[in-house]
């Protein structure tokens, strides 16, 4: 197909065009056009010098078949490792690597993948016969040592196994005859001394005293149904040092941006996949996954420094307890100017929470400006669409490339763009969880489904992408910022609400009963109905929350259904069906996404 410059035509790059079985494989093809130049008539190679200016006259485009291996067994995708078209299918390698231990341990790829070294030649054989002989060999030899490069590069926990590590000798003794002083071999003496070093350090560390290895006394969460705890929880409780809020807005934000880059940076993405993932609260799975635990940890434990420093003194005026709330607003504001989105949402997810957010007095003190920020920073994770906002939002991030300062002082940041962003690791996790459970492992003729794989290894792909992005963060640690983060006072979700409870006591309501549940239940559908009825008029009445034109203000608390309190005969430890608990919940949050922002927040 020919066609004049300046009159391209719009055709796709790539086109579905079916599957082809083969040997045990199934390959989806695809039609791939590419443009070629061609010369213009009358011109011949002795022009091909010397440009000519109807040279790109004409346009030529060639289809190709592009062939991608969906299925197979588990012989033949290891075989594509070494004999595969890296130029038709660039992604399976990488998407291998990260993805194996999904369906295959390590050490069963290794023993398909390395060849035995070859027997010694006898001496009557002349080499230059049996170089010939051995061409296809060395050619696949060079092919496997490439990939254990890639491999030894990108995955080296892969080969932890201690305390012989077998799996890694392996490749140390196929590398000593393969390529010797290539840099594979060293890449591999390198991991092993340091596999050798982490033992050790670790035997140290079990053998320093365990005392030294437990929490501040200040940190350590007392039973709530101690004399102690009781003490606690009405009269607050006295530390020494300066309290978290005592530091101003900037060093905070810094301090969990810089605590959230590192243990991100840190997050191996093969303890991301769903399979893996998802055993986590197993029995006997309490080591797995140990990088993404320390970020899911680190999350609650910001969440769990809102709580404490909103909810820890019961006996704080309510403007007092408003200025706390707008500091953390502010903190959360400075963490998305940061594009720290970790700790914005964790910030965010305990002023949401029920023990929080039902102090109707304390948010009708909070400045109109606060809240219109916090508005606007809930809106950020809200979960219509599957959370579309906030993808939209990372993914703007992502594409913002703004330059680097070369002589940053250590502790600031460049006066443009700063590197990053954090993102919030639950929603990978729920992607990968939800594409897990979506996509079957093996298909007919049992095939391992390597098109889930490649699906799960673009997802892994952009975590290892905001992984490189996050190193360059020009920040310093600051002790005692990290010190007064550690001592800050942790609420277990019954202690949280039990405080709020005294700080704020709820409205009576009638005893529970059978009759009564079910007239309310009646009163819950019939608002319900009239709620929907008033939806689709055309304007909404300004005292209704559902109205477009309802916002919150200072003399009104962001007051929602969601925040109702139950009554005074529930249990503490369930603030209701549709309100947001603390660390616990915090958890599930992580990987399910099921936070809830209050309704009239969006409006």
């Amino acid at each position: 197909m020919q066609r004049t410059a300046g009159k391209e035509l719009a055709l796709a790059p790539l086109q579905d065009w079916g599957e082809e079985s083969e040997d045990g494989a199934v390959y989806s093809v695809s039609l791939r056009r590419q443009r070629s130049q061609r010369l213009s008539p009358g011109e011949g190679p002795r022009d091909s010098q010397s440009p000519s200016p109807h040279a790109d006259a004409f346009l030529h485009y060639r289809t190709s078949k592009v062939r991608v291996l969906r299925a197979a067994h588990l012989e033949r995708l290891v075989g594509e490792l070494v004999s595969g078209d890296r130029e038709q299918d660039p992604s399976f390698v990488p998407a291998f690597l990260a993805t194996h231990r999904a369906f295959v341990p390590t050490a069963r790829v290794l023993g398909l993948l390395l060849p035995p070294p070859p027997p010694p030649l006898p001496p009557w054989v002349e080499i230059k016969k049996a170089e010939g002989q051995d061409q296809s060999f060395n050619k696949n030899l060079r092919a496997v040592v490439s990939v254990l490069g890639s491999w030894l590069r990108d995955h080296p926990q892969d080969f932890w196994d201690p305390p012989a590590h077998s799996d890694l000798g392996s490749v140390r003794t196929f590398l000593s005859w393969a390529a010797p002083l290539g840099t594979e071999a060293l890449e591999a003496e390198k991991l092993q001394g340091n596999f050798l070093e982490e033992a050790q350090q670790g035997q140290e560390e079990e053998e320093q005293p365990q005392a030294r290895a437990g929490p501040p006394a200040s940190a350590q969460t007392r039973s709530p149904d101690s004399q102690e705890g009781c003490l606690e929880e009405e009269e607050g409780l006295v530390r020494e040092g300066p309290d978290l809020l005592d530091f101003s807005v900037d060093e905070v934000a810094q301090q969990l941006t810089l605590m959230d880059a590192e243990l991100f940076s840190r997050v191996r993405s093969c303890e991301c996949l769903g399979s893996v993932w998802s055993q986590r609260d197993r029995p006997g799975a309490a080591g797995t996954a140990p990088t993404v635990r320390a970020t899911v940890t680190q999350f609650n434990t910001v969440t769990g420094c809102v709580l404490g420093s909103v909810l820890g003194e019961p006996g704080l005026a309510a403007p007092q307890r408003a200025q706390r709330l707008e500091k953390w607003i502010r903190i959360a504001q400075r963490c998305r100017e940061l594009r720290n989105f970790s700790s914005l949402r964790a910030i965010l997810s305990a002023l949401q929470s029920n023990p929080i957010y039902r102090l109707k007095s304390s948010w009708g003190a909070v400045s109109r400006e606060p809240l219109s920020t916090f508005r606007k920073l809930s809106q950020i994770f809200s979960d219509e669409n599957n959370h579309l906002s906030s993808r939209e939002i990372l993914s703007q991030e992502e594409a913002t490339e703004g330059p680097q300062e070369e002589d940053t002082p250590p502790g600031n940041l460049p006066s443009k763009l700063p590197p990053g962003p954090v993102p919030y690791l639950g929603t990978f996790l729920t992607d990968l969880v939800m594409l897990d459970t979506a996509l079957p492992d093996m298909l007919e003729g049992d095939l391992i489904n390597f098109e889930k794989r490649r699906k799960e290894w673009e997802i892994l792909a952009r975590i290892q992408q905001l992984q490189r992005r996050c190193r360059g963060y020009c920040l310093s640690p600051r002790p005692p910022i990290l010190a007064a983060l550690r001592a800050q006072r942790q609420l277990s979700e019954e202690q949280s609400y039990r405080i709020s409870r005294v700080i704020e006591p709820p409205a009576p309501s009638c005893p529970s009963s059978p009759r009564v549940r079910r007239r309310i239940s009646l009163t819950k559908r019939l608002s319900a109905k009239l709620s929907r009825e008033r939806g689709s008029s055309p304007s909404g009445s300004p005292g209704d929350p559902s109205s477009p034109t309802s916002s919150l203000s200072p003399g009104s608390p962001p007051s929602s259904p969601r925040t109702r309190d139950p009554p005074p005969g529930s249990p503490p430890a369930s603030p209701g069906p549709q309100g947001h608990s603390t660390k616990g919940t915090l958890g599930c949050n992580y990987t399910c996404e099921n936070m809830c922002v209050p309704r009239n927040l969006h409006t």
